[in-house]
């Protein structure tokens, strides 16, 4: 076995906060004694921008704008060069998590479009003759829990034929009525979605009944923004044909990672949309009957300064039955109580059979 680079830190869960000391050891393994021209501890968080490819070619200054942008970038020299010993060797470090001037530190957030990355690298520099080792270990970065109490708001829809749009051969939709209500739209992204949804009346067997978590990114500059939705993840609430008048409930745990605060910069945006899907089948011809899909995005402001909503009307792709929009009911979502938003998309989706 040759030499081996590891790098462990303190906390098992590896979730840091603005502010906070990054401590742990790199660890030096091998069977023979090492040389080596020193060993170095870099701390680095990035944003990279990706372009949709639809996206590619309607703005040249995008690609200007797509570079990664750097959060923070900081390296210590920990050893001198020297020797490392046969077996293992244990060097401790530690890292305070400060940025300089007015940048901030974003959460952590693995998205499509948008990856925000914090890594620890370790190099160690060896001669001419034997390769250079490096090792990366990625950490976590959560935003500060906000003080204040979050004031639940719940917000109650309807879903009914005459309120859908762009709907080209209403004739052939069956009727139906859903209502429903979310139990709060600002909500703690550590807290589970919640509601309920009731089929008051359908002419069509439901098959199933979908929720579904969407993420609206948005990439760009002065010149023009690009923005796309892409799924995050896809639950059943229910299975076969729905009782009519039975209480379905909501519930839905937002995945860490791949939700984040909403955060608004002159290159790149994450927020959410509350959407809901209904997909009505296929009829005789094999053809589908209808996709009813509404949204809005919520977007931060600054601290406490609210959001902005911006409608979304996506085209329906051939492959797809056709899509009409409908009220959408907004969520927010927050670390702790407070206002801080959070992206995302809400998508309920009742499948209907003939």
């Amino acid at each position: 076995m040759g030499t081996a680079l590891d790098i462990k830190v303190k906390r098992a869960n590896k979730v840091y906060h603005a502010g906070e000391m990054l401590s742990g050891v790199v660890v030096v393994s091998g069977k023979d004694s090492v040389q080596h021209q020193g060993v170095s501890l870099t701390v680095e968080g990035t944003v990279n921008l990706q372009l949709s490819a639809k996206s590619v070619g309607v703005f040249e200054a995008f690609y200007n704008s797509v570079k990664p942008i750097q959060i923070i970038n900081s390296t210590i020299e920990m050893v001198k060069p020297g020797k490392f010993p046969s077996g293992k060797t244990e060097i401790p470090f530690e890292f305070p998590l400060h940025v300089k001037g007015n940048r901030v530190l974003y959460e952590t957030y693995h998205g499509v479009f948008v990856n925000i990355q914090y890594t620890l690298r370790c190099d160690m520099r060896r001669s001419l003759l034997a390769k250079d080792l490096t090792k990366t270990c990625e950490f976590i970065v959560h935003s500060a829990p906000q003080k204040g109490k979050l004031t639940p708001s719940p917000v109650d829809f309807t879903v009914t034929p005459e309120t859908l749009q762009n709907v080209k051969e209403r004739a052939l939709l069956p009727k139906f009525l859903i209502r429903g209500h979310l139990n709060s739209t600002n909500c703690v992204i550590t807290q589970p979605l919640t509601g309920e949804l009731v089929v008051e009346s359908s002419e069509a067997a439901i098959k199933s009944i979908e929720l579904q978590l969407v993420r609206v990114e948005t990439c760009g500059c002065a010149e023009g923004y690009a923005r796309d939705a892409t799924e995050i993840q896809n639950i059943q609430i229910a299975d076969g044909d729905v009782c009519r008048g039975l209480s379905v409930p909501i519930y839905m745990v937002f995945p860490r990672l791949f939700t984040c605060p909403t955060l608004e910069t002159t290159n790149f945006k994450v927020g959410r949309t509350a959407r809901w899907l209904e997909d009505l089948g296929r009829d005789d011809a094999g053809q589908g009957q209808g996709l009813f899909r509404c949204g809005t995005v919520i977007e931060e402001r600054g601290k406490g300064q609210g959001g902005v909503l911006d409608e979304l009307t996506p085209a329906p792709s051939p492959a797809e039955p056709r899509a009409a929009v409908l009220p959408a009911s907004l969520f927010m979502l927050g670390r702790d109580p407070g206002w801080t938003l959070f992206g995302g998309s809400l998508l309920t989706r009742p499948s209907f059979c003939q």
